[in-house]
C-alpha cells in the first residue's frame, strides 16, 4: 500500500478539547478550500486571518475571536452536538457538512486531545482532512471524500486485518507497518473514508474510529 502523504495545513489553532476539537466555519469558495485552520499550545495567542488567497484561520477554543467569519449563506445548522470541543469547532463541521454531498465525520475523543489542524474543500467533489494530537505523542487523522485517487484508498502500508468501524460505516481495519492502525471505507471509490491512528493500541484506535459521530444526518 501507499503511504498517505503529509497533511501540510495553512493556519494556526490552539484547542483544547474535553472531548475532541475543530475549527471555525471559514467564508466558503467552491472553487478553492473553503476552510482551514491549525493548532498551537492552548496558550498562544489566536492569529488573524491571513490574506484572501489562503484559508481564513479560527481562533484559539479559549480566546475570544479575532475574526470569526460567518458560515456560507447556504450553510443551515446540522447536528454536530456530538461533536467534541467548542462552538466554533462544531461551526466548522457544520459548514462543511451543509456544502458536501456525503456524509462528513466529526470525532468524538477524551480527554486530552488537541486539534492540529483541519481542512475542507468544495471542488471536485470535496474533501475534509483533519488532525489531533493526545497524551503521549497519540495521532490521528481523519480524511474524508475525495481525498485520493489511489486504488489501494492512499492508506498507510500495512496488513488488512478483517472489518472495521467508521462511525456507522463499516471498512476495513489495517495494522499498519510502522505500528499504527486505519479503518478505511470504500478505498479505492471517488468518495471515501480513512481513520489512522498512531501511539495508540488497537484497542483505543477501534474505540475512537466506532465513536466517529456523522455530522448531517
Amino acid at each position: 500500500m501507499r503511504a498517505f502523504p503529509t497533511l501540510f495545513l495553512a493556519a494556526v489553532l490552539a484547542v483544547a478539547c474535553n472531548g475532541a476539537a475543530a475549527p471555525t466555519p471559514p467564508v466558503t469558495d467552491p472553487g478553492a478550500t473553503a476552510g482551514s485552520a491549525t493548532a498551537a499550545p492552548p496558550t498562544s495567542e489566536a492569529q488573524t486571518s491571513p490574506p484572501p488567497s489562503e484559508p481564513p484561520s479560527a481562533p484559539p477554543v479559549d480566546s475570544p475571536p479575532v475574526v470569526k467569519p460567518s458560515p456560507p449563506a447556504s450553510a443551515a445548522p446540522g447536528p454536530a452536538a456530538a461533536c467534541s470541543g467548542s462552538t466554533e469547532n462544531r461551526d466548522f463541521f457544520r459548514a462543511a457538512a451543509s456544502v458536501l454531498n456525503w456524509t462528513v465525520y466529526c470525532a468524538v475523543l477524551p480527554a486530552g486531545w488537541f486539534v492540529d489542524s483541519g481542512q475542507y474543500r468544495q471542488a471536485s467533489g470535496g474533501w475534509v482532512q483533519i488532525s489531533y494530537r493526545g497524551p503521549g505523542g497519540a495521532r490521528l487523522e481523519l480524511h474524508e471524500g475525495a481525498f485520493c485517487s489511489d486504488s489501494e484508498g492512499c492508506v498507510p502500508p500495512g496488513t488488512d486485518t478483517g472489518d472495521g468501524q467508521f462511525g456507522n460505516k463499516t471498512g476495513t481495519a489495517v495494522a499498519l507497518d510502522d505500528g499504527g492502525w486505519a479503518v478505511v471505507v470504500d478505498r479505492g471509490e471517488q468518495i471515501s473514508w480513512l481513520a489512522v491512528g498512531t501511539d495508540l493500541d488497537e484497542a483505543a484506535f477501534q474505540k475512537i474510529a466506532a465513536a466517529l459521530s456523522p455530522v448531517g444526518d
